[in-house]
């Protein structure tokens, strides 16, 4: 089964659905954006800090990878950025057109793979955003890699990311109150179905996720020619037994340097 294929009609009835990470900011997060107030997450709550980001945005160009929804690109080009929003699903890039349309923003959308920036030439950007999606690919190093060959020589990549431990435990039996490690990492939900629910009409089925190692979240950076210069960690605000424990995202700011091994 093509993953990518799945996860983009996953994701495009994830917003026929209302999904919160699939809902335009408002007019009133434009309008202060245009102002120099402004925030944004990669992760679920915890604003990305300012001081992760140029002072001034004028001019700046930002890639926003596996980001659309209307939400971190619309900001950053309210905020004067040259914005260029890359995503899978064609129905999250349209929520970027929408606020773009609406706020009366300049705005470039690509429907493609994160994995697979071949529209891009090297060193096109200042700066890429890159949410929690990487868990929707099966390998991450070709992210990695693919965001330092488009980075300028010095550029900063700010990614979220899930803390794999998220993914050892069972869903449902997390939902009914109590936490039995029952998965092992690298996880893929994959896995965990049969014939008959892979062949499920796309209403009836999440996106496929995958639980990825530390070593491949971090050190994939740095092998990909990333210097970590920043790092903090967020979780779901309290909704999720897990949250009486541990932070089970992570963000990270890393500058370019090298190009990729």
């Amino acid at each position: 089964m093509n993953t990518v294929e799945h996860n983009s009609r996953a994701w495009n009835k994830k917003v026929e659905n209302g999904v919160v990470y699939t809902k335009p900011v408002n007019e009133d997060s434009i309008e202060k954006a245009k102002a120099n107030d402004w925030k944004i997450t990669v992760t679920t709550e915890r604003a990305v800090p300012r001081a992760w980001f140029p002072s001034s945005l004028k001019g700046v160009k930002i890639l926003c990878l596996a980001s659309g929804g209307g939400q971190q690109g619309p900001i950053l080009a309210a905020a004067g950025a040259e914005v260029t929003v890359v995503d899978i699903s064609k129905k999250q890039l349209e929520q970027d057109q929408f606020v773009a349309e609406r706020d009366g923003l300049h705005l470039k959308t690509i429907q493609g793979s994160m994995s697979d920036l071949h529209f891009f030439d090297d060193e096109s950007f200042d700066l890429i955003v890159h949410p929690v999606s990487n868990v929707f690919v099966e390998n991450i190093s070709p992210v990695w890699k693919e965001a330092s060959r488009v980075l300028k020589e010095g550029g900063v990549l700010i990614s979220g990311f899930t803390n794999p431990l998220l993914y050892i435990f069972d869903d449902k039996q997390e939902d009914e109150g109590f936490l039995e490690v029952k998965h092992s990492i690298p996880f893929s939900s994959m896995s965990n179905l049969n014939e008959e629910e892979l062949q499920q009409p796309i209403q009836d089925i999440q996106a496929f996720e995958f639980g990825h190692t530390l070593e491949d979240q971090i050190q994939g950076q740095i092998d990909a020619g990333f210097l970590i210069a920043g790092l903090y960690e967020d979780d779901f605000g309290g909704s999720r037994l897990l949250d009486n424990y541990i932070k089970t995202f992570i963000a990270t700011r890393a500058i370019k340097v090298s190009r990729p091994r």
